[in-house]
């Protein structure tokens, strides 16, 4: 098993996972204030609740969108496993043609999403993964990384527009009864919810215009399970994308290590 590790801006993914399958999935919060022991308290804490030991950890791997924590967090890992973990970035072989105007300016976890994704499903595909930020990521016919877009994630939205209003109170994203609203919070919920949900489905539309074919279409993150069953196209959720690009990559370049 690799201790498989996915750093966002508001939560770090902690994941136990091998060639067969995912043992365990955890979420801490990001937090540029804590230090490695903190983490590797943490991370020692999510070990010990699924009875696992150093013994049953073979390696690790972080991909990152957050590079002021790549060096506490990759301390923590060798306290806790006795090895550094290998961190996703443009030293890493990949095995993904890249096409973006500068290859090494990629997110990491967007390039974990897309070499888990070619790795199970038929391509063209369209990646959607919904967190902080919502991230659409393309993988043409012949298995290229060929670019996607970047939007502020439903969190983000949301807050906005209760930050940025007087009446306007904070809500839950429970899934919405019907599209129109009764009352305020309803009104907001269904706002946010199904705005977000069409607006995924117009960007997949134009997606596969530009590609001048249907697509496979994924999603991954917190929010996914949410907003992609509200969408009119079919959407297949894989909560265990990035965990799996990951171990691929794991595999590829841990004997280089």
């Amino acid at each position: 098993m690799i201790l498989a590790i996915d750093m966002g801006n508001s939560n770090i993914v902690v994941g136990g996972i091998d060639d067969t399958r995912t043992y365990f999935e955890e979420r801490i919060t990001t937090d540029d204030r804590k230090t490695s022991l903190e983490y590797a308290i943490m991370l020692k804490n999510i070990l010990e609740i699924h009875h696992l030991r150093r013994n049953d950890i073979e390696g690790s791997i972080i991909s990152s969108v957050v590079p002021q924590l790549n060096a506490p967090l990759s301390s923590a890992v060798k306290k806790i496993t006795g090895k550094r973990p290998l961190l996703v970035g443009s030293g890493m072989k990949t095995g993904l043609n890249i096409k973006m105007d500068n290859p090494k300016t990629v997110g990491g976890d967007r390039i974990v999403a897309a070499v888990a994704a070619i790795a199970r499903y038929q391509a063209p595909i369209i990646t959607i993964d919904m967190g902080t930020a919502t991230t659409l990521d393309v993988v043409d016919s012949a298995r290229c990384y060929i670019g996607g877009l970047i939007l502020p994630g439903v969190n983000i939205s949301l807050n906005s527009l209760v930050n940025s209003t007087a009446q306007l109170p904070k809500i839950n994203l429970d899934i919405p009864k019907r599209v129109i609203g009764k009352n305020t919070i309803e009104c907001m919920r269904n706002g946010i919810m199904y705005g977000s949900a069409s607006m995924i489905d117009g960007l997949i539309d134009r997606i596969e215009d530009e590609l001048g074919e249907k697509a496979t279409l994924l999603s991954t993150g917190g929010l996914a399970r949410f907003i992609t069953p509200l969408c009119r196209h079919e959407i297949t959720y894989d909560p265990d994308l990035l965990l799996r690009g990951l171990m691929i990559l794991y595999r590829q370049n841990a004997a280089e290590g």
